[in-house]
């Protein structure tokens, strides 16, 4: 039961019903890291993390990392560095 318990565990959705990985990868991405570099941090494979990319690019109805940025900046998940 408790396996089951855990394996039907959700991620609560937060921003613009974006659950914490995905803004915890977003961040990642805005920050300017390559796939290879937010593979590491999140100890994921790079398959994985270009996978989640495309579902999250998607999911934000955006094109590219930059279009990803702009919008990780304007709902403030990231903040301009002067």
């Amino acid at each position: 039961n408790e396996f089951r318990r855990i394996s039907e565990f959700r991620e609560e959705e937060t921003v613009a019903g974006l659950t914490e990985r995905e803004i915890q990868l977003l961040r990642l991405v805005a920050s300017g890291m390559s796939n290879k570099e937010i593979a590491a941090e999140l100890s994921l494979a790079e398959s994985t993390v270009k996978n989640r990319l495309s579902l999250l690019f998607e999911k934000l109805d955006v094109k590219d990392r930059t279009q990803a940025a702009i919008y990780a900046l304007s709902h403030g998940l990231i903040t301009r560095k002067d």
